[in-house]
């Protein structure tokens, strides 16, 4: 199928298209003396004016440091200083007879003393001894005087205790008061036997309903059908 297009429409065509491309110029057409080109011009477009931003500056003031106290470190202890003393005591006391006396003396790792003490003989055991790191520990042991012992043993008195006196008391059996407590009576009540009254119940009578029997209307064959029950059947006896 072919469809003639006049020249002229083409052309027409092809000059609105080129126009509309901004290929070419739009024509000023006129029709009668009347003008119906249009001329536009471009708007005008100001460009928008922008305001500089003002920016705030704010004082800050310099941060206070906090200075660390120095703590002075406690003066060191020597533990380990150089060990030298002297020292001496005694004892005499008449009542007990205690008597014992001792002095010593450390100049470095060098110790040197002495003690004494009375026996119970009454002699004086006297003990002279030193120390040192070379020749560790060294005492040497001296009595005086002479020992005294007595002739006879002292006699010590037992001292005799008198067993203690116990004092019996009698005590009396406790007297038990029994109270007579009397049989409780009972009282019997007479209860008369129920009375069960027979209330007469009427058999229920029921009602027979005759109910008729369905009727079923045959149904009513059109043409159509009784021509397709021929067929049907005409087809069946050919078939048998």
């Amino acid at each position: 199928m072919s469809v003639n297009v006049p020249v002229g429409i083409i052309a027409f065509a092809t000059l609105v298209a080129s126009t509309q491309a901004g290929l070419l110029a739009a024509p000023a057409i006129s029709t009668h003396g009347i003008s119906i080109g249009h001329t536009y011009a471009a708007p005008a477009i100001a460009a928008p004016a922008y305001a500089a931003p003002a920016y705030t500056t704010h004082a800050y003031a310099a941060p206070a440091i906090l200075k660390t106290p120095v703590v002075k470190a406690a003066p060191s202890v020597d533990y380990v200083a150089y060990p030298k003393y002297q020292f001496n005591y005694g004892v005499q006391d008449g009542h007990t007879g205690d008597q014992k006396t001792q002095s010593e003396v450390r100049d470095g790792d060098v110790v040197k003393g002495q003690y004494s003490l009375v026996e119970a003989d009454g002699t004086v055991r006297t003990v002279t001894y030193t120390a040192d790191d070379h020749n560790g520990f060294n005492a040497v042991v001296t009595r005086s005087g002479h020992a005294a012992h007595p002739a006879t043993p002292v006699a010590v008195a037992s001292k005799v205790v008198a067993a203690p006196a116990y004092t019996t008391h009698a005590v009396a059996a406790p007297a038990y008061t029994t109270h007579a407590v009397a049989t409780p009576a009972y009282t019997t009540h007479a209860v008369a036997a129920p009375v069960y009254t027979t209330h007469a119940v009427a058999a229920p009578t029921y009602t027979t309903h005759a109910v008729a029997a369905p009727a079923y209307a045959a149904p009513a064959i059109g043409i159509g059908d009784l021509v397709l029950n021929v067929i049907v059947a005409m087809g069946s006896h050919q078939l048998v």
